[in-house]
């Protein structure tokens, strides 16, 4: 929703996913990311077959023990450091990890210790997420889609189900 964005904002939206995301810890929940669903136009997305089927996928899981289909995009597990580079694990990679579009993972934004956040360069590495910046030594944090309307957010399973927005901070 609103225009497209490349750069990583300081916004509402970004901070409101953060908070969504967050209640998956409660128990009997779901979530279904529909951030390539929407227009820049209209926050009600225009895609509605796509969020109608994760819900269901969500559903499928929540209500009827369905655990083995993937129900979900990507969603952080864990992070580390590793030298200048941050390494992200995912549950939820499916068959594995990709990006829709099969470019390198877009969207993607690092920070040191000042949580000065960069854009980043990514690589996806035995399902897992490779992300830095040569003028970063010592990152601290990664955002992903950190935008009201991140274009270039691609990264998703092999079933195609987008990842959460997400910072490791």
């Amino acid at each position: 929703y609103q225009d497209g964005e490349t750069e990583n904002t300081e916004s509402n939206w970004p901070v409101m996913r953060n908070e969504q995301l967050k209640c998956l810890d409660i128990p009997d929940t779901g979530m279904a990311v529909t951030i390539d669903c929407g227009e820049w136009n209209d926050i009600h997305p225009f895609r509605k077959k796509e969020v109608g089927t994760r819900l269901a996928l969500a559903a499928l899981r929540m209500a009827y023990n369905e655990f083995d289909i993937v129900t979900s995009g990507p969603i952080v597990k864990a992070s580390e450091i590793a030298g200048n580079k941050i390494i992200v694990e995912f549950d939820h990679i499916g068959s594995g990890l990709a990006t829709s579009d099969g470019k390198k993972p877009g969207h993607l934004y690092i920070a040191g210790s000042d949580f000065k956040y960069v854009k980043a360069e990514a690589i996806i590495e035995n399902d897992k997420l490779v992300v830095w910046n040569e003028v970063i030594n010592n990152p601290a944090s990664v955002r992903y889609a950190w935008s009201d309307n991140p274009v270039g957010a691609n990264l998703c399973n092999k079933e195609g189900l987008p990842a959460s927005p997400f910072v490791t901070e």
